[in-house]
């Protein structure tokens, strides 16, 4: 049975492995944090309104207005799980809500 120090040094190893992927993760996002996290306030007051009519128009134009490259960004928002304006409000942003948290 692992000693208390190995148990220690095993968690931290594996803490550093997750944070390793993480950051690995966040270097070949398409979009900054920062402007995921502004994707994500504008989202919400759009759809607070208007609602999703199951399009990611309303993504699309802050997108264009941001001018930020659509091309990569949209795929990358569905390979998270965001294929319209609520969905990327909804699962893209609980995917990366703590990141935002810790860099906005």
């Amino acid at each position: 049975m692992p000693s208390k120090e190995e148990k220690q040094r095993r968690s931290r190893l594996v803490k550093a492995m997750a944070q390793d992927e993480l950051n690995k993760a966040i270097e070949k996002m398409p979009i900054s944090i920062k402007n995921l996290a502004v994707l994500f306030d504008h989202l919400d007051g759009v759809l607070g309104i208007e609602g999703c009519n199951h399009t990611a128009k309303n993504t699309m134009a802050f997108l264009e207005g941001q001018d930020l490259d659509i091309k990569k960004i949209l795929p990358w928002l569905e390979g998270q799980g965001g294929y319209c304006d609520c969905e990327i409000l909804a699962n893209v942003e609980e995917k990366w809500e703590k990141q935002i948290a810790k860099n906005t």
